[in-house]
């Protein structure tokens, strides 16, 4: 298996960090809003889980994507991203089934990696 390159893991570690800080943030307005309960913590760590693998799974398919033909490359993320949908629906579902989770909780921490990416020039200098 190849070795994950240092720039999918630094990307990693920005999306998981800038989530952390959306997923307090939405903990904190649950509680504000006087909605929060466990159901609340356990949908966020469920749906912040699976947005940092989601996105460590994407960073590894372009990674071995680099190394492939154009044809091949193009197959090869089409196949990641239909998975990744797959999974990320799974995991909605999950959050819906088990009285455990709340389904909202869960799936709100799905749109911070995109606000993360968004915000990204104003952390990056270069």
């Amino acid at each position: 298996m190849k070795k994950l390159d240092p720039v999918v893991i630094k990307e990693t570690i920005y999306i998981a960090a800038i989530s952390l800080v959306f997923s307090v943030i939405m903990q904190a307005v649950f509680l504000v809003i006087g909605k929060w309960d466990y159901t609340v913590l356990l949908g966020n760590i469920l749906g912040y889980a699976a947005i940092v693998i989601n996105f460590l799974v994407m960073g590894f398919g372009v990674q071995k994507a680099v190394d492939k033909e154009e044809k091949d490359a193009k197959a090869l993320m089409k196949f990641s991203q239909s998975f990744r949908l797959i999974f990320m629906l799974i995991v909605a579902i999950i959050g819906k089934v088990m009285p455990v989770f709340n389904l909202i909780a869960v799936v709100i921490p799905f749109l911070f990696p995109r606000i993360a990416v968004m915000l990204r020039p104003l952390f990056n200098k270069k």
